[in-house]
């Protein structure tokens, strides 16, 4: 087994850490404005995910930050399904971006996914959100832990980190179920054949149809780390991957000592995917007294509303149309400005602080404390 070797020179910091690369970038695309993409190629992984690359309609540039997502809304059946999916290509390469998806067993968008999209066609899709990204930290010595289709917001860094020649040292350890199953395989091997600082590993349960496998097989141990990755204490985690493997690595992690303010998770969890997302509609005697106004300022339209409900859930059942896709403050599709008025806001990630100070909230975790003017 391979041990990874940290660079013996210092590290000296670069802009790949600072937001401001990303947002050099922005075109003002938000994670609460719709556009159309074109898929302009769909590609192979494995024998179980496909990558879809997409432009901008008008052309645009996406800008965003290594680790986001943007939420997609295929027509399926008639009704039109919101779902969250990480953007796995590289920021530094804006003029197409990419989704790689996983079919999910009675998943009801990733199956439409791979039967259906194809070159050439259209799909409505909202921008970029998510704070799981490594632009969170100045740290010089990242640890990748990833499983499945949690490589991908992982690849989105690795990429952008060569794309940007930046001067990080990368342990990428990526867990398969067999040596087919691994995403993105050759491209890390290659990258990693370049790339100064970047040490690729793969750990298998089980060698399926490659004898001749030599990596590691099992699941991810203490041992398999500190054999691969001796210094991971002294190193910046990001992990993502189905919450069983999430859970056991931040027992593994935190068992071995390991300080857990250095690391960082991405904890998109929607619960049934085969399950469209679906706002309760209030029966008319059921619409609670209305403590508070609130009005939608381009519309003109007003309702009532009580602190006991999400902003979302009463413009909805007022007839607004409101983007939204995970109801729980994650995605961020929501995200929307207050123009007057105070809320209590129950965000899980959906919303970086610098947006809060712009006046921005989601609606689907705020509750109206005055009646509000909200840029709807």
């Amino acid at each position: 087994m391979s041990t990874f070797q940290t660079a013996s020179a210092p590290l000296k910091r670069s802009r790949f850490t600072d937001v401001e690369v990303w947002s050099a970038f922005d075109t003002g695309w938000s994670s609460g404005e719709p556009k159309s993409l074109i898929c302009c190629d769909v590609r192979d992984e494995t024998r179980d995910v496909k990558t879809f690359t997409f432009q901008c309609g008008d052309f645009q540039v996406l800008a965003f930050e290594p680790g986001q997502f943007i939420t997609i809304v295929p027509s399926i059946n008639g009704q039109a399904i919101s779902r969250c999916y990480t953007l796995s290509s590289s920021p530094a390469r804006p003029f197409t971006f990419s989704i790689t998806v996983k079919r999910v067993p009675g998943g009801l968008v990733s199956n439409w996914l791979h039967e259906n999209l194809h070159a050439g066609e259209q799909l409505t899709a909202y921008g970029p959100a998510g704070t799981f990204t490594s632009t969170c930290s100045d740290a010089r010595k990242l640890l990748y832990l990833s499983a499945g289709s949690g490589v991908t917001p992982l690849m989105s860094m690795t990429r952008a980190s060569c794309d940007l020649a930046a001067d990080v040292d990368i342990a990428f350890v990526h867990s398969a179920r067999s040596p087919v199953d691994i995403v993105f395989r050759k491209e890390l091997q290659l990258l990693a054949s370049f790339k100064p600082g970047l040490h690729v590993l793969s750990v298998c349960e089980t060698i399926e149809t490659e004898p001749e496998w030599i990596g590691p097989v099992g699941r991810l141990t203490l041992e398999i780390l500190l054999q691969s990755v001796p210094d991971f204490l002294e190193r910046e985690v990001f992990t993502c991957g189905p919450k069983g493997y999430m859970d056991a690595v931040q027992a593994l992690l935190a068992g071995a000592g390991f300080n857990m303010e250095h690391y960082h998770q991405e904890s998109f969890d929607l619960g049934d995917p085969s399950s469209p997302v679906v706002v309760p509609v209030a029966a008319p005697s059921m619409v609670p007294t209305g403590a508070f106004t609130v009005t939608l300022a381009k519309s003109g339209r007003t309702f009532q509303m009580s602190h006991d409900e999400t902003i979302l859930a009463a413009a909805k059942r007022a007839g607004a149309v409101v983007p939204s896709s995970c109801s729980q403050g994650i995605c961020g599709t929501c995200k929307t400005a207050i123009l007057e008025g105070s809320v209590d806001m129950n965000a899980n990630g959906g919303i970086r602080q610098r947006e809060i100070d712009k006046g921005f909230r989601l609606l689907c975790c705020s509750r109206p404390t005055s009646d509000l003017v909200i840029d709807l």
